[in-house]
Parts: C-alpha cells; sequence; structure tokens
C-alpha cells in the first residue's frame, strides 16, 4: 500500500522540486502573507509546481452523507481557487478523486489549508508533486520509433 506523505514532507518536496528547477538558490526571504483572491499569484514557467491531490472516499459511507458534508465544509465553495490552474479531474473508480493542479509554489499553503478545512472528514487525502513528463516521453518514443 501507499504512504500517505505528511504536509510538512510535502511543502518540503515541493520547495525543494521548485528550487531545483528554478534559478540558482540564494537566501529566501521570509513568506509573504497568502494571497487574497483579488490578487493570486500568477503561475509562471520559474514558480509553477503541480501537485496530484487523491480525494479517497470513506467507503463505509454512502455517497450521497459525503458530498452533503462537504457541501456543508463549503469545499466546492473553496476548491479550487481563483488562479489555480485544474490540470485534470477525474474519479478513479475504488479509490475516489484525482485532482491535478497547476499553481504558484507561494499558494502552496493556500490550497492545502482548503483541504484541512473543508474536505477532512469526507475525504482522506495524499498529496504528490507531479512535473509534466508527455513531451520528454513523446520525444523518447519518437527518436525510438527512427532508429
Amino acid at each position: 500500500m501507499g504512504q500517505t506523505i505528511s504536509a510538512s514532507k510535502l511543502i518540503a518536496v515541493a520547495i525543494a522540486a521548485t528550487l531545483s528547477f528554478g534559478a540558482a538558490a540564494k537566501a529566501q526571504p521570509a513568506p509573504a502573507a497568502p494571497s487574497t483572491a483579488s490578487e493570486p499569484a500568477a503561475i509562471t514557467a520559474d514558480n509553477a509546481v503541480m501537485l496530484t491531490i487523491f480525494l479517497k472516499h470513506d467507503q463505509s459511507r454512502p455517497l450521497s452523507e459525503l458530498n452533503a458534508q462537504a457541501d456543508r465544509q463549503g469545499f466546492y465553495k473553496a476548491f479550487p481557487p481563483a488562479g489555480i490552474e485544474v490540470v485534470s479531474w477525474y474519479v478513479m473508480m475504488g479509490i475516489g478523486q484525482v485532482v491535478t493542479l497547476r499553481l504558484p509554489a507561494s499558494r502552496l499553503r493556500e490550497v492545502n489549508r482548503i483541504f484541512e478545512t473543508s474536505a477532512w472528514g469526507s475525504y482522506r487525502t495524499e498529496f504528490y508533486p507531479t512535473y509534466d513528463y508527455k513531451a520528454v516521453g513523446q520525444a523518447s518514443h519518437d527518436r525510438a520509433q527512427a532508429k
């Protein structure tokens, strides 16, 4: 079985990934206050991270009950927040929902807090830093086919 990644480990991995793909690492100032809905940080090539989220259904409860709880807690009102790109959002049978987001690294905490305050109880959550490999994989396939 897979392991659940703690929020602190996820943040550490996301920050490390962002720094390793961005400009040379240098001392970082203290994080700014979370962006407001009116001024969300923009997604740019040097600050974008992708995050895949597993929303695992509690299979001991009926779906209607889970949906009602998520509604009471304001999950669909809060998620996804403005300015966060939803790359994909699927139902994975036997698991629940799987959502992949593209977002500025500075908004990772904001997304995490939405799940903590409005999804927990209806869903167990797992978070995985993700990157887009499609172009690289396709290019490798095309080179192999050309040989």
